[in-house]
């Protein structure tokens, strides 16, 4: 498989959830070093975020990263660094959000990284690590969030949108709590 190949099929795989990885805090250290390598002028920090940061948390296999900059204008300046550093994203996509930029690493088919460049310190940071820090410190919360992914996955296997959506309200009731 050639790497437009290997692209189209990352972009059209389907929501399919795994059980929790050990392994996965260790490649999420090892992008973040990767990345701190080639941005350390740039990224004030980069943390672990989605269902792969928290432990027992089944989960698409993908880890989600989060890098904060200083500004969106510096999270602009790194667009075509981060392709050049082995990312890829939509043009369209990106334009379509106001808060932040997102790129993804595919292998043989396959995402492996989200990348989410946000303004460090900013309210989607806060949002984000809010989110992880609650599930990771109350096990009810997050046997009920396992249980929504399970059902949602289920539901919106062939739309990666849909089953993002439709976990928003349960995540804005966490992070509002």
């Amino acid at each position: 498989m050639n790497d437009a190949q290997s692209l189209q099929r990352a972009i059209e795989e389907p929501v399919r959830l795994v059980d929790y990885d050990s392994a996965w805090p260790a490649c999420f250290e090892a992008e973040r070093g990767r990345l701190l390598k080639r941005f350390s002028a740039e990224l004030i920090d980069v943390q672990h975020i989605g269902s792969t940061a928290i432990p027992g948390m089944p989960a698409k296999p993908i880890i989600d990263v989060m890098a904060g900059v200083a500004s969106m204008a510096m999270a602009d300046d790194l667009f075509e660094p981060m392709l050049d550093h082995g990312y890829v994203t939509s043009v369209e996509f990106n334009a379509s959000l106001t808060d932040r930029r997102w790129f993804m690493r595919h292998a043989n088919g396959r995402r492996t990284h989200h990348l989410h460049v946000v303004v460090h310190d900013g309210e989607l940071w806060h949002q984000r690590l809010a989110f992880r820090d609650a599930l990771r410190a109350d096990p009810i919360q997050a046997t009920r969030y396992a249980a929504l992914k399970r059902e949602l996955a289920s539901r919106h296997q062939a739309d990666r949108e849909a089953y993002t959506q439709a976990k928003g309200e349960f995540v804005r009731l966490v992070i509002a709590q």
